[in-house]
């Protein structure tokens, strides 16, 4: 069974998160996948949007532990990190459809989408600083700069869980929808921006993101940082806890 399904309707490609026993846990062979579908779509000029969402009533959980301790030099080809580069790099818009747990990545790479939905299900959580580490995505520029510097502080610093109708207030999403419309309405989502004159499309994305370089040297501190911390002692005992405990 694939970890990752792809199936293109209407011109939009709908990329899930399947892995449900692990709660949709991206390891490494994940990661290559989605960036290669995203940059499949990007060339196919019969794809003109993507939708990321997750089977099983769960979005993702975030980073498998097990398997990014075991592949923990982020170098430029490392699948995570190359996603992470492709999400910044994308021309066409990207749908987020939320329900379960967002978790980690689950929740920053929500700032690159276009437009989020979410149900009432969805619990959003940034844990980075609990298990002794640092936000990755940009997450560190672009949340600040979404919610505001306490906000965000509050955020990526006690790393508490939220629910959806904070993620609401926080225009971290669209709107709310029923577990049972979520789908549909992102979907429909999707495929109205799929409809839309192309390059229009593209440029005034392009336009609504000038900080684009701006990011991306945030990100390379991010990864930077992220990739000491992943090698502390505190890092190696939280997540020895986090293994212990799951």
């Amino acid at each position: 069974m694939s970890k990752i399904l792809v199936k293109d309707l209407d011109g939009v490609r709908v990329i899930s998160f399947n892995r449900p026993e692990k709660r949709n846990a991206l390891d490494l062979d994940m990661y290559r996948q989605l960036t290669e579908y995203l940059m499949q779509g990007e060339s196919d000029n019969d794809i003109r949007a993507f939708l990321l969402t997750g089977e099983a009533n769960c979005f993702t959980s975030g980073n498998d532990v097990a398997d990014f301790l075991q592949n923990s030099e982020l170098g430029p080809n490392h699948p995570a990190v190359r996603f992470l580069y492709c999400l910044l790099e994308l021309r066409k818009p990207l749908v987020a459809a939320v329900s379960g747990s967002a978790v980690g990545i689950g929740t920053t790479l929500l700032l690159h989408c276009d437009l989020v939905y979410a149900d009432n299900s969805a619990k959003f959580q940034l844990p980075f600083v609990n298990l002794a580490l640092v936000p990755e995505a940009g997450a560190s520029i672009l949340l600040p700069e979404l919610v505001g510097y306490q906000k965000a502080a509050e955020l990526l610093l006690l790393a508490e869980p939220f629910d959806a109708e904070t993620a609401l207030s926080l225009k971290l999403i669209n709107a709310l929808c029923s577990k049972e419309e979520l789908q549909q309405t992102a979907l429909d989502k999707a495929r109205k921006l799929a409809s839309q004159p192309p390059q229009a499309l593209q440029q005034t994305r392009q336009l609504m993101r000038p900080h684009k370089h701006r990011v991306q040297h945030q990100m390379h501190l991010e990864l930077e940082a992220f990739g000491e911390r992943l090698k502390s002692d505190e890092a190696k005992a939280r997540f020895q806890a986090f293994l212990t405990k799951s």
